[in-house]
């Protein structure tokens, strides 16, 4: 059952549940594509800093929206209960990596940090939705390397029972915990693909009032 329009209107939703750090020093990072559009909209609501974190899910052969790991720059993420789940074998999963490696480079480009430094201070990392959660703890041990004071993962739906591991996140923000969950998709009305050019508009800080 749909909770949310768009991914603006989970952006809009999601900021409600972080305003307490409006006015810190927080910056809000999104997670392409589609997390950077809530990403942009936490970020103005809370009129905050909006920042990238890049990251490639590691998908099933079978089913490649099944996340069975995640990489970013200088991290690696495989869920080995994924991996059985999906039946995926060594053989595939490096297959699979190799190709999101590429893609992770070229994303990287397409989609440059702001160049703030991060040390000391509060990231927020932003997604439309956990499934497995190899993506979101993926990008925020990429953050974690520059030494923020904290890291808040915020996304609008995840599964009940997923929690972040602890090394990777100090605060986990999720204001609808679902029992029956089977893809983030089934919780928004409109989950169309963003496209590259909306990523670059919004990061470029061209937002919409």
């Amino acid at each position: 059952m749909a909770i949310f329009a768009d991914r603006v209107a989970a952006g809009r939703e999601l900021a409600e549940s972080l305003e307490a750090w409006r006015g810190t020093d927080a910056v809000v990072f999104g997670i392409p594509r589609g997390g950077v559009v809530l990403a942009a909209e936490v970020a103005r609501t809370l009129a905050l800093p909006l920042d990238v974190a890049v990251v490639r899910k590691l998908g099933a052969p079978s089913h490649q929206e099944f996340a069975v790991g995640a990489i970013a720059a200088g991290v690696r993420v495989v869920n080995p209960d994924a991996v059985r789940a999906g039946g995926v074998t060594a053989e595939q999963l490096a297959s699979v990596e190799d190709l999101e490696r590429i893609e992770l480079e070229r994303r990287l480009r397409a989609f440059p940090r702001s160049g703030g430094a991060i040390a000391g201070r509060t990231a927020i990392v932003v997604d439309d939705g956990v499934a497995t959660g190899a993506t979101a703890v993926a990008a925020s041990r990429a953050l974690r390397a520059e030494d923020p004071q904290r890291i808040v993962l915020a996304v609008p739906v995840a599964p009940s029972d997923w929690t972040p591991p602890p090394d990777a996140v100090d605060e986990f923000v999720c204001p609808h915990r679902v029992h029956d969950f089977w893809a983030v998709g089934q919780f928004y009305d409109d989950f169309t693909q963003t496209k590259d050019e909306e990523v670059a508009r919004l990061l470029s800080h061209d937002l919409p009032e």
